[in-house]
């Protein structure tokens, strides 16, 4: 519902959140791949991941609408072409921050981090996943469901 009126639009929302289960399938196939178990902690590394990719999509969209309710008002294309060329430098460096600070902790460099090597491979694995992702899918699903949007 926040989204919703942050976008003034039920349509929105729904580009915006395609791109959730892309993390948590990133971070379910680290943690099978690595021998790691679900737990307390790779549950919170879903969490914070789930909201890294929500952050990277509501970038893209927002941009999206600015550019095609901006005085010059671009077609829908041009503005999702134009979203993803101004917006790639913002969600890369966002994901590879998050995957080099879960990078230490993956390793188990330094006291206690034995523990939270589930969680930093879940976060390195759905975030990878979920940014290589969201960069097709959210333009796309918002191509797509832009059809349904009763405002424009």
């Amino acid at each position: 519902m926040i989204l919703a009126a942050q976008f003034n639009s039920f349509v929105h929302p729904l580009a915006v959140l395609m791109a959730l289960p892309f993390s948590i399938t990133g971070a379910l196939g680290a943690l099978y791949l690595s021998g790691q178990s679900l737990n307390l902690y790779s549950m919170i590394g879903i969490i914070l991941l789930m909201g890294i990719a929500k952050k990277n999509s509501i970038l893209l969209v927002e941009f999206a609408n600015q550019q095609r309710d901006a005085p010059h008002s671009l077609d829908l294309h041009a503005a999702l072409l134009a979203a993803a060329r101004v917006r790639l430098r913002p969600i890369l460096m966002t994901s590879l921050a998050s995957v080099a600070a879960a990078l230490p902790p993956a390793l188990a460099i330094g006291p206690g981090a034995e523990s939270r090597i589930p969680m930093a491979i879940a976060v390195i694995g759905g975030i990878s996943l979920s940014t290589l992702l969201t960069l097709f899918v959210v333009p796309c699903a918002y191509a797509l469901l832009d059809r349904l949007n009763t405002s424009r």
